[in-house]
């Protein structure tokens, strides 16, 4: 490629994708810190939210990162009581993950989170949804395209 068809920064998608991420993710700090979780402890909590009792390896296939990556995640939420974590006891390599009741009440605190993305972006919900869609068909698109 040569100079003359580099894209500049501005212009390319993923650093644009990057830096929505990233501002989104600071808008959220103040938030979640009050709530006493980071965004990462956040995610898992919400993919809990969608059904409770998953394992370690479902939570991370849901949120496309290693098991690896959640044990210490969950296990944070464990020490602060959102969780319980329990082995399998049909098959032990397993660790089941469920919500207490103090992680269930978090959902409701987390309300914040879209209310604030709402008023900062000027966008309207519709037009979030239909951002969101279109963001998650690009995902599916490059994750699963050659």
């Amino acid at each position: 490629m040569t100079e003359t068809h580099l894209v500049p920064l501005d212009g390319q998608l993923c650093f644009s994708l990057y830096g929505a991420s990233m501002a989104i993710n600071r808008a959220y700090k103040p938030m979640l810190d009050d709530l006493g979780v980071t965004y990462p402890q956040y995610l898992v909590l919400s993919t809990l939210w969608e059904g409770d009792g998953q394992t370690i390896g479902a939570i991370a296939e849901r949120l496309s990162l290693e098991p690896s990556t959640i044990t210490p995640l969950v296990k944070r939420l464990e020490q602060a009581g959102f969780v319980d974590r329990q082995r399998n006891p049909k098959d032990e390599r397993q660790v089941q993950v469920r919500l207490t009741d103090q992680g269930r009440d978090l959902r409701v605190q987390t309300a914040c989170l879209t209310d604030t993305l709402l008023r900062r972006s000027g966008l309207t919900v519709d037009a979030i949804i239909a951002l969101n869609q279109q963001v998650q068909a690009l995902r599916d698109a490059v994750a699963h395209g050659d």
